[in-house]
């Protein structure tokens, strides 16, 4: 109608749909925070874990330790009030972890904003191996090889499993069309969509948190693969719904 504007898509015209629908395929509860971020771009959050984190017992002494290690948030919910723990140096790979460690109490709180590399180079330029043993609280899926980096350096490195990542058996109903994309923040949610028959990929984008995700993913077809250009969610965001 004349006079009138076209009313203009919230994202890239090129979708199917004038909305994305974005699908999450991270654990709860991390898949509701992102959630919230994918909304804010404009974007409908298709809320679809694939992973389902599940707590592990283990020994949460920290005694003779000069640092404790988190490379995921779910490590750092998974980590109970010990006496004495939360007055030690914590190193977080990311500052969404960092954040969580905040929140959960830790006074002194390092992160590396990057990835597990860039972790392990926070740490042997701010700690020295005779200082004490590290404490690493991490799951039973790890990327990169941080214990190797560290024990190479001289450091006394500790792994400690506080809780597993069981992949889903079936696909959830949420990932059944229309979408647009799926989020993949780790190799084994992408592994898990394939190994379930990775339903309409070829018309689908999939949004990686890294290379090594992305390598997963590729495992099957897609429309289009997109890598974050640094292994943060903000980074994977805006490649996607910016880019």
């Amino acid at each position: 109608m004349a006079g009138k504007s076209a009313k203009k898509p919230a994202t890239r015209s090129c979708w199917i749909n004038e909305v994305m629908r974005v699908a999450i395929t991270r654990a709860l509860p991390e898949a509701l925070r992102t959630a919230e971020r994918v909304r804010a771009f404009g974007a409908e959050a298709v809320i679809a874990p694939l992973l389902t984190i599940v707590p592990c017992g283990f020994d949460t002494s920290t005694a003779g330790a000069q640092a404790i290690i988190f490379t995921s948030s779910n490590g750092v919910r998974s980590f109970p009030d010990a006496h004495g723990a939360r007055a030690r140096p914590v190193f977080a790979v990311g500052d969404a972890t960092a954040a969580a460690a905040r929140e959960a109490g830790f006074l002194k709180v390092h992160s590396a904003n990057g990835d597990v590399r860039a972790l392990a180079a926070l740490v042997k330029d701010s700690l020295r191996p005779a200082g004490g043993k590290l404490i690493h609280i991490a799951g039973d899926h790890v990327a990169g090889d941080l214990g190797g980096e560290l024990t190479a350096a001289g450091f006394d490195y500790e792994r400690r499993l506080a809780f597993a990542s069981v992949a889903a058996a079936t696909l959830p109903e949420a990932l059944s069309p229309p979408l647009d994309a799926i989020l993949f923040h780790s190799a084994r949610a992408a592994e898990t969509f394939v190994s379930l028959g990775a339903p309409q990929s070829a018309e689908l984008t999939a949004a990686c948190l890294s290379d090594a995700v992305a390598e997963a993913a590729r495992k099957t077809a897609w429309k289009t693969v997109i890598v974050a250009p640094a292994p943060r969610e903000d980074a994977l965001l805006a490649a996607l719904l910016q880019g």
